[in-house]
């Protein structure tokens, strides 16, 4: 079976109603007609599923509709609704494979190769298209054949999901009537008069003949009634920029009226980076005015979001902080998104924080202690046992601790890469740096310690002592080192790491072994 080429067809019926039912859900519950045109001339362009019902037709009249859909609530077509909703619809369709093919408006090709390991057969694959489109707040069906053409039959009659055996396609088409699909007028005229009531019928008729009498949209018809297809794959990619907009049909004047528009807006945007398994890393707003120009704004977030609340609580911030010059018309709102990454962690670690809160955390110690004072501790290449540096902390980056052999597990950069302590065996000592090292006083006899003294009183015998371990470098800069290291057990049986700075000619505790 996965060697069979099988194709999904993705069809929102109605769908510049459906683009607008997206906008405001209120209205899948009331018969709605999108229509176009200036009264007394309104047509209606497309219906909802209650409208249709009642016999409210595209092309028809506005008075027409009315008279038989007393009820019927009349919006004006939106060219920005139909972008978002087609692009949100690809958008889904995309999350579940990476081909897919936009052949009109609310029509979405699938190419299901390979897919049947991830979701299952076929009939759980188209599940998970209509859970998908669903979740960008469009109802969806869905035809599953070996071609384009036949899938596309097979979204518009059937069950929700309709699945067409490998082989079978041209027999279960042959039974499909003619009117239960849409064509041309001039079409369905022609196949009333020539007595054609099935695909099969037409599918019967030699496909030249048809050619040359009814032309390009015979040939179409006649493909489509085999299901042949005979253009090659058009592949859709996703936009760098992610947009939704929303058109209102008064002049909004307030901010408290203008934040219900930005915050549906905001959801059906972040509804759509959900669904692909993106975040939003900054957001541009345009808001169309009554004056006829726009007031735009550029809005970075501090850690990358989809979540509508905090952002919308952005977004009203800065509106309040530059408010725009004229009553707002229209709401655009435009994404520049970067892949959702997975938190780090294992099966007995606490869990991460959210981007958002350590993102504010880092700022707001960045505003106490400077930015060159807030990072991550990373070993600087160096002979120096205790050289390192801080380098700028990425907010759910890969490098937000250090990854390398010997880096610094504990506040200072303190590196192990010197000492055996990480690899030794049990019951071996290990060296607790102090940072910052300790001053003490120390009396030498032949070269080496003797008597360590501490300044906050007392001091000791050394019993014995191993060094000293001579290193030294940056001598061509002005952050020249060189130091002598000694290991010394002391009478009050303790064991300490001391370094005489041989530049200063000072002794320094470093560290005491455990």
């Amino acid at each position: 079976m996965d060697g069979v080429t099988r194709v999904a067809c993705v069809l929102v019926e109605g769908f510049a109603a459906a683009a607008l039912e997206r906008c405001e859900p209120v209205l899948r519950e009331q018969p709605l007609a999108v229509v176009t045109g200036a009264p007394p001339a309104t047509r209606v362009v497309e219906a909802n599923a209650r409208a249709r019902a009642d016999g409210v037709r595209p092309g028809s009249s506005d008075a027409d509709a009315t008279v038989r859909c007393p009820g019927l609530v009349r919006r004006l077509a939106s060219l920005d609704a139909e972008a978002a909703a087609r692009h949100a619809l690809l958008e889904a369709c995309l999350a579940v494979s990476p081909r897919v093919e936009e052949a009109g408006p609310g029509l979405v090709h699938v190419d299901l190769a390979g897919l049947r390991r991830l979701f299952g057969d076929e009939a759980a694959i188209g599940q998970q298209l209509r859970r998908q489109a669903r979740a960008v707040g469009l109802e969806a069906r869905v035809g599953i054949a070996a071609s384009r053409t036949a899938a596309a039959v097979a979204a518009r009659v059937g069950p929700t999901v309709h699945v067409l055996a490998p082989g079978a396609e041209r027999a279960t088409l042959a039974a499909v009537p003619l009117v239960t699909l849409e064509w041309s007028e001039a079409l369905a005229a022609t196949f009333t008069r020539w007595g054609l009531e099935t695909l099969g019928d037409l599918a019967a008729l030699p496909r030249d003949g048809v050619g040359a009498r009814l032309g390009a949209a015979g040939l179409q018809a006649h493909d489509r009634a085999t299901g042949i297809d005979r253009t090659p794959w058009a592949l859709w990619s996703a936009p760098v920029f992610w947009e939704e907009a929303q058109g209102v049909e008064w002049e909004i004047t307030t901010l408290p009226a203008l934040t219900p528009v930005l915050g549906r807006v905001l959801e059906r945007l972040c509804a759509r980076l959900v669904a692909a398994h993106l975040v939003a890393d900054a957001l541009d707003v345009r808001l169309a005015l009554a004056s006829g120009g726009h007031h735009a704004r550029s809005v970075a977030l501090a850690a990358p979001l989809a979540e509508p609340a905090p952002i919308a609580a952005l977004l009203t911030l800065d509106i309040e902080a530059h408010p725009p010059s004229a009553p707002v018309t229209g709401v655009a709102l435009s994404a520049r998104v970067v892949p959702r990454r997975a938190a780090p962690g294992g099966l007995w670690d606490p869990p991460p924080p959210a981007p958002r809160d350590l993102a504010a955390v880092l700022a707001r110690l960045t505003t106490l202690v400077g930015s060159a004072n807030v990072g991550t501790p990373v070993v600087v290449d160096s002979h120096r046992p205790d050289a390192w540096a801080l380098v700028g902390f990425e907010v759910g980056g890969p490098d937000t601790a250090p990854s390398a052999p010997g880096a610094p597990a504990e506040p200072g950069g303190v590196s192990s890469a010197g000492d055996d302590s990480c690899d030794a065996a049990a019951g071996a000592l290990a060296l607790r740096r102090l940072r910052p090292p300790r001053t003490v006083t120390v009396e030498t006899r032949d070269g080496r310690p003797a008597y360590v003294g501490d300044p906050a009183g007392g001091g000791t015998g050394v019993v014995t002592c191993a060094g000293p371990w001579r290193a030294s470098g940056d001598w061509w800069d002005v952050d020249v080192w060189a130091r002598d290291e000694w290991d010394v057990a002391l009478a009050d049986n303790t064991v300490w790491r001391l370094v005489h700075d041989r530049l200063r000619n000072a002794w320094l505790l470093e560290g005491v072994y455990d």
